[in-house]
């Protein structure tokens, strides 16, 4: 790494330090700012001025820790410049259960040196967990060390899974999934926020965690979560050093290939392409 363990670690506090502060101001307009303050970017892909200030604050403090490092966020309030090291930031994942009053939302902020994600940090801002990681250096929540579940057999398991934006996209093949792991395991979850389905996969209360169609600032954080935690991240390939974060399964080292295993299997008979 460009930056030496010492340098990642004082970065970290930092950043936590401006995370946390957007995560005070967002939960200061929680349940003020509402479904009629919103813009509409697409059916089911919400943005308010909420976001948006999130981001300028995160921006102005993360560019103060690290001046030379670039940005790609969510609602583009910068310039997007992928640098040696890069912020990838999402202010607030979990737009639409903001402004509709559900108490399920997060910052991901992660830093990226090229293409490997060497820092991550969740804030579960209701709840007041913070959930942070670096390369190499374990994952921990609110300063505690945590790690995946050890569940090995899917009926036991509990299951977590998000749904694309894209009001055009065809659910049946992901529903037939779906399907699948309610009738299989000990159910299934839909929070609305792919980076706390990543915190919880790496803090032992999911077992597993799927999606497609994401942005990288909807995972790069809690990808890297749910590694330092002794977890897997992959894509619907299996590739394990997979870090675009498009689409996703994640889980602890004994259910993370058997899921992966139907979902392939079920793949081959639907169509839920990432093109």
């Amino acid at each position: 790494m460009s930056l030496t363990k010492e340098q990642l670690h004082e970065v970290l506090q930092s950043a936590k330090s401006a995370v946390q502060q957007a995560g005070d101001y967002i939960h200061s307009q929680f349940g003020i700012i509402s479904i009629q303050h919103a813009d509409e970017k697409s059916l089911n892909s919400l943005v308010s001025i909420v976001d948006k200030t999130a981001e300028e604050m995160l921006v102005k403090s993360l560019g103060g820790i690290l001046p030379k490092a670039g940005f790609i966020t969510e609602e583009s309030t910068t310039f997007q410049e992928r640098k040696t090291l890069s912020w990838i930031i999402d202010p607030l994942d979990g737009t639409t259960n903001f402004l509709f009053g559900v108490p399920v939302i997060s910052v991901s902020v992660a830093l990226k040196e090229n293409e490997e994600t060497i820092l991550g940090i969740v804030l579960d801002i209701t709840r007041g967990q913070m959930f942070s990681a670096t390369k190499d250096g374990g994952a921990f929540n609110n300063s505690v060390p945590i790690h995946v579940s050890q569940r090995k057999v899917l009926s036991d398991a509990l299951i977590a899974t998000g749904f694309p934006y894209h009001a055009d996209y065809k659910l049946d093949g992901q529903l037939k999934m779906v399907e699948y792991f309610v009738r299989n395991t000990r159910g299934v979850r839909r929070l609305g926020s792919a980076a706390i389905d990543l915190a919880y996969v790496a803090c032992g209360i999911f077992d597993v965690y799927f999606e497609y169609h994401l942005n990288e600032w909807d995972t790069a954080a809690g990808m890297l979560l749910v590694r330092e935690a002794g977890g897997l991240c992959s894509d619907m390939k299996g590739n394990l050093s997979y870090e675009t974060g498009q689409e996703v399964i994640a889980g602890n080292a004994y259910l993370h290939d058997t899921a992966l295993n139907i979902i392939q299997s079920m793949q081959s008979q639907i169509s839920l392409s990432v093109d």
